[in-house]
């Protein structure tokens, strides 16, 4: 339960208890980061049943609100910073860290960030249409399977954040994830893009950027996310 709460406290900004926890606590929390992405779906769909109460364009608007807002903008910081260091780094290593390690966003960042949340404004307003809100739990959830594979698969960029959870995570943790994956898929066959993305994300960020970090965590569960509710609206 500790480490349930420490991905929450991680990826919410949830007003949680604090709890005594240790590097090993902190590294396996990402165990639970797809149960942590139930409640940021939940508040997501909240605020969209809300909205819609209304119109469908302030559903739209009110969950996109409410996904930035309950993530603290976490992912969408890192996709801001990938963008950056995909776009002016031009290949060369020493270049890359240096636009990593910047904590101000350039013009790569903030059209990457930019063009996200017009993508997910639109395609919550299509979702919203006819496609039940308990999608978008499923949804952030099954982005959220992502950072296991990649921690699993992919070399570490630098030692941070994202090199932390790599002690705690190994095939059994990734293979129950995948199976539960795989029964959502069942109810819902749209979603089993989630594979697919996972693969594509991990590749392209191997090739570009040249391994995985906490920001390469955030672009990705970003990206999975756009393309799930894309799945979900073109494939039903």
């Amino acid at each position: 339960m500790k480490r349930l709460v420490l991905a929450l406290q991680f990826l919410t900004s949830l007003p949680l208890p604090s709890v005594k926890a240790d590097a090993v606590d902190f590294a396996a929390s990402m165990r639970w980061f797809p149960v942590a992405g139930l409640a940021i779906g939940g508040a997501v769909a909240g605020a969209a049943w809300i909205g819609m109460r209304i119109d469908l364009w302030l559903g739209a608007l009110l969950a996109l609100i409410a996904w930035v807002a309950i993530t603290g903008a976490l992912h969408l910081d890192g996709l801001g910073d990938i963008a950056d260091a995909a776009g002016a780094a031009h290949g060369d290593r020493d270049r890359l860290s240096e636009v990593l390690e910047d904590p101000h966003i350039g013009s790569f960042g903030v059209v990457a960030i930019g063009l996200q949340l017009m993508t997910k404004f639109v395609l919550l307003r299509l979702t919203l249409e006819d496609i039940p809100l308990w999608i978008l739990l499923v949804i952030a959830s099954l982005a959220r399977i992502g950072p296991l594979v990649w921690t699993l698969f992919l070399p570490p960029l630098h030692e941070g954040l994202g090199s932390k959870f790599r002690s705690e995570i190994a095939w059994p943790h990734v293979t129950v994830w995948m199976l539960v994956a795989s029964i959502v898929v069942w109810f819902a066959p749209p979603l089993g893009v989630c594979f697919g993305l996972f693969a594509l994300w991990g590749l392209w960020i191997r090739r570009k950027i040249g391994g995985i970090s906490g920001d390469g965590h955030g672009a990705g569960i970003e990206l999975v996310e756009s393309g799930l509710l894309l799945a979900m609206i073109g494939l039903s």
